[in-house]
């Protein structure tokens, strides 16, 4: 279904460099569609803008109790990721601080009920963190993206050295950001999230970056289409 960027959902926090891009609904939040030829992109070198995706965060020495009550498995070691069966991603950050990113497969829905539903309780060291507001979040796919890192990035982020499941919290184009390789079997993809108020020069200086590897925006129906095929 394809939206006018006037459409009462929640906005992107750079949904006017989408210009006159196709929008869609999922669940109730609007992203740029996509178009046919962003499977071939996708595989190339895409920038993709997931910022209005669900994401939250937990911190305390009570937080992976918290967190496994309710269901999601652990990283067993910080700067690592698990993609949990229904597709959210849950990032341990430090011994005491996680990070979880919705699920494409129901819009995020699990993530923003997590967060409405918590409340704090006195006997348990276990803070939420809203991150909706506070990050971006985009998505980098295709076969260049260490090359593409290495022009933007001082980590090295090549297959050898950056395992899928993999978190770094490192600098890009001089910005703090968190670094997810969420690679699956078809397709290379890197999660990317950062202050939301750099979020419009980041997304410039990565278009910049990927001009040489015919890099381009994407949406998200192609991105669905591999997370779909890759959980089946």
């Amino acid at each position: 279904m394809s939206l006018s960027i006037h459409h009462h959902a929640e906005r992107s926090p750079i949904y006017e460099l989408h210009g006159n891009a196709a929008l869609t609904l999922l669940g109730e939040r609007l992203f740029v569609a996509g178009s046919q030829s962003d499977s071939e992109q996708l595989q190339c070198c895409a920038l993709i803008d997931l910022s209005n995706l669900p994401r939250v965060g937990f911190r305390g020495t009570d937080s992976a109790t918290y967190l496994q009550r309710e269901g999601y498995q652990l990283p067993d070691a910080p700067n690592r990721a698990v993609v949990q069966a229904s597709g959210e991603s849950l990032l341990r950050l430090s011994q005491t601080e996680y990070f979880l990113l919705g699920s494409l497969h129901d819009g995020g829905a699990r993530i923003a009920s997590e967060e409405a539903s918590w409340h704090y309780d006195e006997g348990q060291a276990n803070y939420l963190l809203p991150r909706q507001d506070s990050h971006a979040w985009f998505a980098l796919t295709g076969a260049y993206l260490p090359k593409l890192f290495a022009k933007v990035c001082g980590v090295d982020l090549r297959a050898e050295a950056f395992s899928v499941d993999a978190v770094v919290q490192t600098s890009v184009a001089r910005v703090n950001a968190i670094v997810v390789n969420a690679g699956i079997a078809d397709l290379p993809i890197f999660h990317l999230l950062c202050d939301r108020a750099s979020a419009h020069y980041l997304w410039g200086a990565l278009l910049d970056a990927m001009e040489e590897f015919d890099g381009k925006p994407a949406g998200i129906g192609s991105l669905l289409d591999s997370a779909t095929s890759a959980a089946g």
